[in-house]
């Protein structure tokens, strides 16, 4: 049975993830390499150990956060769902089992905001793990002169948690935020349909999902 720690060692996937983020950074995006999915990852994984998964579900939640962006080796557009091919095939070749394969291309394929919908707990968990990686070291360009919105609201967040409150039933994601970098309404502006797939995701899970911006609950 091939864990966690393998796919993580693997000379391909360190290849595939390192060229995807080669990729976005010729595009201007932010950080998508080994910080962001490993993060994704461990963050998917945590979320469904907590609600009680078991063990090999909480380690396929963790390959599919790995895994899914390698998709933007091939290109940006629709790149959740060509990841979910690339994952299909390199699984495939390591031996996983079909239903395993199935659980982790099911994921990745629906984690982006533009076509995913959480139709499973291991969704549900990598879009939650995905969509809250909000974060300064994200920011690849040190001017702040030259920064696009995306990068003024992530180099504004200082600190970032995600949390799971079992007593409300819900899943709290916290932000501290600079002002001097963005505004709380650019933060929506362009992460409103983000949100709206994190709500959507914690309902899956039987949460609710809460959005908290220096101290101030706003959603």
């Amino acid at each position: 049975m091939t864990s966690y720690e393998q796919i993580k060692k693997d000379p391909a996937i360190k290849t595939y993830i390192a060229q995807a983020d080669a990729s976005m950074a010729a595009l201007g995006f932010t950080e998508h390499s080994f910080a962001h999915v490993g993060r994704v990852s461990e963050t998917a994984g945590r979320i469904l150990q907590e609600l009680g998964y078991p063990p090999r579900q909480v380690e396929l939640a963790k390959i599919a956060g790995y895994l899914h962006d390698i998709g933007n080796l091939v290109n940006r557009v629709d790149h959740s769902q060509s990841g979910a091919v690339m994952a299909f095939r390199l699984l495939d070749n390591m031996g996983f089992p079909p239903e395993e394969i199935a659980m982790v291309a099911t994921a990745i394929g629906n984690h982006d905001e533009g076509t995913g919908v959480p139709v499973s707990a291991e969704a549900a968990a990598l879009i939650l793990a995905d969509k809250s990686d909000v974060r300064r070291t994200r920011v690849r360009g040190k001017d702040p002169h030259s920064f696009d919105i995306h990068d003024r609201v992530n180099y504004s967040v200082t600190s970032s948690e995600l949390k799971i409150h079992k007593e409300q039933a819900a899943i709290w994601l916290s932000l501290e935020v600079d002002p001097s970098f963005s505004s709380v309404m650019e933060y929506f502006e362009i992460f409103m349909a983000r949100m709206i797939l994190c709500r959507k995701a914690a309902e899956k899970l039987g949460l609710e999902f809460k959005l908290a911006i220096n101290g101030q609950e706003l959603i």
